[in-house]
């Protein structure tokens, strides 16, 4: 328990920097945010825990074909904020297309003999 505290505690400490450096500069924030931290952290602590490459291959691998369906997102959130929709509808829109595109990609790798 002591092992989820502390992950959880470092997870939340860089959600954290991510808002206070975007307040300050949206680039920089952006930037940070942008960093693959969460999958390396998350890789580090499986690798501690298990020890097993083949899992870790298969979660990078994973990751990997997660963050393409991903993408459009950040594209569709700011062009709905600059078209004068608001901030929820907008982030629960980009949500929704992520969420559509990850199913469309779990379908179509499938098709290609990659299971997710």
């Amino acid at each position: 328990m002591l092992a989820f505290a502390l992950r959880a505690g470092v997870s939340g400490v860089l959600i954290a920097l991510v808002a206070l450096l975007a307040r300050r500069s949206p680039a920089l924030g952006a930037l940070v945010a942008s960093l693959p931290l969460v999958s390396v952290m998350g890789m580090m602590w499986l690798w501690h825990d298990t020890q097993d490459s083949a899992r870790l291959a298969a979660h990078a691998e994973a990751t990997l074909w997660y963050v393409l369906p991903s993408l459009p997102m950040f594209l569709l959130i700011p062009a709905l904020l600059r078209h004068g929709v608001s901030f929820w509808p907008a982030l629960a829109a980009g949500c929704g297309l992520t969420v559509l595109l990850y199913l469309a990609t779990v379908a179509i790798a499938a098709r290609f003999g990659v299971a997710l």
